[in-house]
């Protein structure tokens, strides 16, 4: 499920919750629903999640498995 992948790339980026709900200014109990599940995240969290983690949003929501970022330039 697409969310596990926010947690993945959280970890990988060796950042905590509470760094990332500070980065998106909300609370670490919501991002922490956003990447349990509980609650959907909004589409300008994703965009901002994957600037932060130089990924696309495609990859955060499981639509591709390819983790770089598109080359708009192409």
């Amino acid at each position: 499920m697409f969310f596990q992948r926010l947690e993945d790339l959280r970890i990988d980026s060796d950042k905590t919750q509470a760094e990332v709900a500070e980065f998106l200014k909300c609370k670490r109990e919501v991002y922490r629903r956003y990447e349990k599940g509980i609650h959907e995240i909004p589409t300008w969290a994703v965009i901002e999640l994957a600037k932060l983690y130089n990924t696309s949003t495609d990859y955060i929501l499981g639509l591709t498995d390819i983790r770089e970022p598109y080359d708009a330039r192409k």
